[in-house]
């Protein structure tokens, strides 16, 4: 398969400096850039995903008439954080 490119970008020179400023070990910008249009692209996915997870669970609670109490779920969450903290 032939490769394909991205248009050019001009920036501000702060920018294009900062980017340089993290760039790791024999990591090119080009390769920065790369890697941060797939991250970016991983969660764009994501959070579509994670919406439309959202809106079926709203769907279905209105289908059913089955909510959850924001008392059951903040307990719920805070059981989750100190089970998190306790792992570390």
């Amino acid at each position: 398969m032939k490769s394909a490119t991205f248009p050019s970008l001009r920036v501000a020179p702060e920018l294009r400096q900062a980017a340089e400023q993290v760039l790791e070990e024999g990591e090119s910008l080009s390769s920065f850039v790369e890697a941060s249009i797939r991250e970016n692209i991983i969660r764009r996915q994501l959070h579509g995903e994670f919406l439309a997870r959202g809106l079926a669970a709203r769907e279905h609670a209105r289908e059913t008439g089955t909510y959850a109490s924001a008392d059951a779920v903040l307990g719920r969450l805070e059981e989750m954080l100190a089970s998190a903290k306790a792992g570390k």
